[in-house]
């Protein structure tokens, strides 16, 4: 099993939000530009709200809770797997199931779902900025 140090770990965590974050917002974008300008605006607006609301009193929360945990790990370098408890595999696979279906549901349509994943995507972004700061400052308590 490949190890790495915390700041990998970190630095891992925020890649993986950011870009699953990129992601969801860049299926949205697909889906919205064949639509009117209102609905466009509207679907956006309510994801933007969505997602700072999600990012603010949820997932900025789980990323503290992985950032402590992480920083917690007594061994120099643990498996790269690491950067998220085991539990919370079960939790993403879910979600991602979850995901595929409601996108793969022809009895919904995109529009409706444009909100949720502008919301839960820019939540991830948002949140991933944390994972960030955290690894620029390991990174200069390093080099200090």
């Amino acid at each position: 099993m490949p190890r790495a140090g915390k700041h990998v770990l970190i630095l891992i965590s925020g890649l993986l939000w950011s870009l699953v974050g990129l992601f969801l917002i860049s299926l949205t974008v697909k889906w919205l530009e064949h639509l009117s300008t209102s609905i466009i605006i509207t679907d956006g607006l309510i994801g933007i709200l969505l997602g700072l609301t999600i990012a603010f009193f949820g997932f900025s929360k789980i990323a503290r809770k992985n950032i402590d945990r992480i920083q917690q790990y007594e061994k120099e370098k643990v498996c790269v797997w690491a950067f998220q408890k085991w539990t919370s595999y079960v939790l993403i696979a879910f979600m991602m199931t979850l995901g595929i279906l409601m996108r793969n549901a022809a009895f919904i349509p995109k529009y409706v779902l444009s909100p949720i994943y502008i919301g839960i995507g820019l939540a991830l972004f948002l949140s991933s900025i944390l994972y960030y700061q955290v690894f620029m400052g390991l990174i200069k308590k390093e080099h200090a």
